[in-house]
């Protein structure tokens, strides 16, 4: 049963207990990502020298890293949550497709659902991070690798059949659009008559998020950003403008709620009747490394929404594990522990 949400505004006050309860039941639950996979992948090198031929620095390679990115990292974060994941998309018979789905392998997730393209290219996202011996990377450089054609029409037959054969078995859907062509608004207006009632779906898109608002989408988490985007307008420190965009962005997607991140500012939720509710940014403000943090919101956010949460007890989940990846280096992810031991510092008077 849902609990009711504490009375909306500048206000975010919730039950603590009642979010570690909710965490609590994040190993019971299943979630269908679905979305673009991204290969995120660091390259160290030491700084040997600068080049006699241009004035650039020389490295020697230390060692390369591969990390799941985009969609393939909301995933990773929802197992590392506790749930049971089912990734549904497509990669590149190439070396960072077999890599992602080896790492999947790994971690006892099913990967039926991840689709081979022959002659399609793994997005890839390769930085560089230069630094003396003993000392931290920083990094210097991204080269990015796109697929220079788009899906191929069975393929996303393929995509289509295969989530709707899934959704009647999960309790959400998350959706992670990259724009690298796996989920589509249209694919998803397809697909989603078969989810179970009343489960939520959860969109976290890079561009074109208004896209989606005939789609069947419940929840969205854009960044701030993003939002600008879709609205022309920059908001800034102006919270009338973010309330503005943020409520027409609700009702023109016909959403339950949005979540939009703001960085170093927290949060704002919105939902119906012109509620807003600001929450404060968890943790400290200054982040170490924002990689992929998106992606944890989105991951938190969804599993709490499919755990009975409100969207603002969901909310509140998604901002302490947004908080907490932040202060990790590169590409990474928040446990159930991790999690569930915030919360319950927190709720303990500890600092947060």
């Amino acid at each position: 049963m849902k609990r009711p949400s504490k009375k909306p505004g500048l206000s975010s006050s919730v039950d603590l207990l009642a979010l570690a309860e909710c965490v609590e039941q994040f190993s019971s639950r299943s979630v269908i990502l679905f979305g673009d996979f991204v290969a995120d992948e660091f390259q160290f090198g030491d700084i040997s020298r600068v080049s006699r031929e241009a004035p650039v620095l020389i490295l020697r390679h230390r060692e390369t890293h591969l990390f799941p990115g985009g969609g393939a990292n909301a995933a990773n974060n929802l197992a590392a949550l506790g749930a049971r994941v089912m990734p549904i998309t497509a990669v590149g018979d190439d070396s960072p497709g077999d890599a992602l789905i080896e790492y999947f392998q790994n971690k006892n997730v099913e990967v039926s659902g991840i689709l081979r393209v022959k002659g399609w290219t793994t997005p890839t996202k390769t930085r560089i991070l230069a630094g003396w011996a003993h000392t931290l990377g920083q990094q210097v450089l991204r080269v990015d690798r796109e697929p220079h054609s788009p899906l191929p029409e069975n393929i996303h037959r393929k995509l289509q059949a295969r989530l709707q054969a899934k959704l009647r078995s999960v309790h959400a859907l998350a959706i992670s659009d990259y724009g690298f062509g796996v989920a589509t608004p249209a694919l998803l207006k397809q697909a989603i008559s078969g989810r179970k009632k009343g489960s939520p779906v959860t969109l976290d898109a890079r561009h074109n998020l208004h896209s989606y608002a005939k789609a069947g989408v419940t929840s969205a988490t854009p960044n701030e950003a993003e939002l600008e985007a879709c609205h022309h307008v920059s908001i800034g420190q102006n919270l009338v403008e973010l309330s503005r965009c943020g409520n027409a962005t609700l009702s023109q997607m016909r959403l339950n709620a949005l979540l939009v991140t703001r960085g170093r500012h927290g949060m704002a939720l919105f939902e119906s009747g012109n509620r807003v509710t600001h929450i404060a940014v968890h943790g400290s403000d200054q982040a170490v490394d924002v990689t992929g943090a998106g992606d944890t919101v989105l991951a938190a956010y969804t599993l709490a929404l499919a755990s009975d949460a409100s969207p603002l007890e969901a909310a509140h989940i998604a901002n302490i594990a947004g908080g907490l990846v932040v202060m990790k280096r590169g590409t990474a992810t928040v446990t159930r522990d991790e999690l569930l031991g915030a919360i319950r510092q927190q709720a303990g008077g500890g600092a947060s």
